[in-house]
């Protein structure tokens, strides 16, 4: 029997027993599994011998943070740090295979959860080389910026689509994104810029040579997100320009929706 049959055969046991999803079940095994390793007994401080004369004591490993899913954050949900997961991309070929092969490798082989394969497989491939900080699997960089603002998912799109409220809330922004958010909303696709049935919305538009996604989200007690999601940036220059230009407009929308 294969380590992840067992794994998988342990989960189902304990969602029949406790009535979890399988979701809940399996992060409560992984959990269960993980223990041991990540908290070892160790003897205390004064028991210790001293290094000897000229020898540095050995530190402890660093938390790491390579990507969105840290070394112990990897140990918690997956059972195994980052170390192991990156031997075992090694061995799948990863660097030639792509990232879409490797973070579906991960889900179906080892059964990793959806997020966790992407996190680790982008760690992976910054801790290789493969792809630069903010940088896609398809070799553009990319930057995102989110605010929580007190409205609706419904009041912030008429704030978006009204070109009076518009010119409140980005006064003093970038003009090269008041100029592609206009261009953007009067295209044929910005009809698609409304409630979905789920109770969200998105925009999609071009500035320059990058795409923007616009994502509305509810949130708990009457609140909604928004997300400006910036891809395709032909380099790494781009990034923070773009992180400084949304955040600008956007704490300008947070504001014109709190009065």
């Amino acid at each position: 029997m294969t380590e992840t049959h067992k794994l998988k055969k342990a989960i189902r046991a304990r969602a029949k027993k406790t009535g979890e999803r399988y979701t809940a079940a399996r992060r409560n095994v992984l959990a269960a599994r993980a223990r041991p390793a990540a908290a070892p007994t160790t003897p205390a401080r004064a028991s210790r011998p001293a290094s000897p004369a000229g020898v540095q004591a050995r530190k402890p490993p660093r938390k790491t943070a390579l990507g969105s899913v840290s070394d112990q954050k990897a140990r918690e949900n997956t059972g195994h740090g980052l170390d192991h997961w990156f031997a075992v991309l090694d061995a799948f070929g990863a660097p030639q295979k792509g990232h879409t092969a490797a973070a579906r490798h991960l889900y179906e082989a080892h059964g990793i959860p959806g997020w966790y394969c992407q996190g680790i497989t982008v760690a992976y491939e910054r801790a290789r080389g493969l792809r630069g900080v903010n940088q896609s699997g398809a070799g553009g960089f990319q930057v995102s910026v989110s605010r929580v603002v007190p409205a609706g998912v419904a009041e912030v799109i008429d704030a978006v689509r009204s070109p009076e409220r518009r010119k409140v809330w980005l006064a003093g922004g970038d003009p090269e994104l008041i100029r592609a958010l206009s261009t953007g909303l009067q295209s044929e696709k910005a009809k698609a810029f409304g409630v979905r049935a789920r109770g969200d919305a998105r925009l999609r538009f071009k500035w320059g040579k990058g795409t923007v996604e616009i994502y509305i989200q509810p949130r708990p007690k009457g609140k909604a997100s928004i997300t400006a999601a910036n891809t395709d940036l032909p380099e790494t220059d781009a990034v923070e320009p773009r992180r400084a230009a949304w955040g600008l407009v956007l704490d300008g929308l947070r504001r014109h929706l709190t009065r």
